[in-house]
């Protein structure tokens, strides 16, 4: 698993590249034919690990998420990200996948109750089914915001 961790620590670092390159008016932008922006995309993986790791295997009902009204699965953007909110995100970012690493090996996620994604749609009984579908997860969303950024600087 520790490379899975490596994985999604890549994948969130190249994310953070993308974000670091654009202004916050761009970050913001909604380009066209898309019902989000980079920033919801980069805000939603974000809180999504969370949710999936902690409250949906009911490891840890109580788990606060900070920023997961705003981005969860199922919303869309409304209200301009402020680049304090941007900087929170980023370190939040490597924060949590680090924090779900250390819980992880020790083995606080050693019982989950199952489920399934809405998305894949495919029960997930482990804690490692659910880690290893969030590095698919995380880069279908950096995917979505390289197509984006691609609108935005062609002025579409």
């Amino acid at each position: 698993m520790e490379k899975t961790f490596n994985y999604i620590l890549q994948t969130r670092k190249a994310f953070i590249g993308l974000v670091d390159g654009l202004t916050i008016e761009e970050l913001n932008q909604i380009p066209d034919g898309f019902s989000n922006n980079i920033i919801w995309n980069f805000g939603h993986i974000v809180v999504a690990t969370q949710g999936l790791c902690y409250l949906r295997t009911q490891v840890n009902l109580d788990y606060v998420i900070k920023y997961g009204a705003a981005y969860t699965k199922g919303t869309k953007p409304t209200y301009m990200v402020t680049k304090d909110e941007v900087e929170d995100l980023k370190a939040l970012a490597i924060q949590t996948v680090k924090q779900i690493e250390k819980d992880y090996f020790a083995g606080i996620f050693k019982e989950i109750s199952p489920f399934s994604t809405d998305t894949y749609k495919e029960i997930m009984p482990t804690i490692e089914d659910v880690i290893i579908t969030t590095v698919g997860h995380d880069n279908l969303h950096f995917g979505y915001a390289v197509a984006q950024r691609r609108m935005i600087k062609n002025g579409k």
